[in-house]
């Protein structure tokens, strides 16, 4: 039978691979593996670990160094506020006010509260407050501040029960890369723990938690909206103890749609002080400039002169 000539031309070319040492090379890819002893645990142990420290905790009072920062390649500039001493109350259902104060003088640079479902939010530097609803929008690229929401800071600050009656956990093996002692680039093995649920227009991918093998703690946990569009991305470390809970003293919070980065370092926490009503009520201060966002065109028109 004649041999076809695309056939003929591979059989020559891989026999004259040998005496082609020159064009080919094989060398060892080398993959530095984290050394940690890790931890094992199943699916159910780690939707009881999360359970169980939502339940223990129902409010929280902390002062925190804030490092912020607003930008990225959709505004084409970065803009960064570090050292703000802030205060953080929490209170469970969904109650949550952040005061930030600015460097040194230690004046307001902002207040803002949430319900669960709105938000007001003060800016005394731009003498504006800003109400709405918490998913209101779109993200106001001219005012970076403005797009914090309170909620936001809440979802990641206290990571929500999973809820058997509305919600699926499967849990997923993985890996992170981080850094050794020396700086090396090493990998990890993890536990991602996802979680779907049930929305109005069906199941959705709600959340994914990722544990450590090395504590089993949750060191990230990224939060999507229905649409499947990642929302908030929140990284956890430096668990500490606070009077038999552990909780991270650091906390980032990034923002990709807004475009905005904040990181709370815990300098004092205080998890289930009681904390009252009014400790969560931010008035709107006289002469201020309202912005209704969601009412944009009318609110420009009621505006306080």
């Amino acid at each position: 039978m004649r041999r076809s000539a695309p056939l003929w031309i591979l059989t020559t070319l891989l026999g004259t691979l040998p005496t082609m040492g020159c064009l080919f090379r094989t060398r060892t890819v080398e993959q530095q593996y984290s050394k940690a002893p890790l931890q094992a645990a199943t699916q159910q142990e780690l939707v009881d670990a999360v359970n169980r420290q939502a339940d223990k905790i129902r409010s929280l009072q902390a002062t925190v160094d804030i490092d912020t920062s607003a930008g990225g390649m959709k505004k084409g500039k970065v803009t960064d506020y570090k050292e703000i001493r802030g205060y953080v109350l929490a209170r469970k259902p969904a109650m949550l006010r952040m005061i930030g104060l600015m460097p040194i003088v230690r004046n307001k640079a902002f207040d803002m509260v949430s319900n669960g479902q709105d938000f007001k939010l003060w800016i005394p530097p731009k003498n504006r407050f800003v109400v709405g609803r918490n998913e209101a929008g779109p993200p106001n690229a001219a005012q970076p501040l403005e797009n914090i929401r309170p909620q936001t800071i809440y979802d990641a600050l206290l990571i929500k029960r999973v809820n058997p009656d509305e919600e699926i956990a499967v849990l997923e093996s993985g890996y992170e890369m981080l850094y050794d002692p020396k700086g090396r680039r090493v990998v990890q093995d993890d536990y991602e723990l996802v979680i779907i649920r049930k929305g109005e227009k069906g199941w959705f991918l709600s959340r994914k938690i990722v544990f450590s093998r090395v504590d089993l703690e949750p060191h990230r946990q990224y939060i999507y909206d229905e649409q499947g569009t990642l929302v908030t991305d929140a990284r956890y470390a430096d668990y500490k103890d606070y009077d038999g809970i552990s909780f991270p003293s650091r906390l980032e919070i990034y923002r990709p749609e807004e475009e905005y980065d904040i990181t709370l370092n815990m300098v004092k926490l205080e998890i289930n002080k009681a904390l009252q009503d009014d400790q969560f009520v931010l008035e709107q201060p006289a002469g201020a400039e309202v912005v209704n966002i969601d009412h944009p065109q009318s609110s420009a028109a009621a505006l306080p002169r």
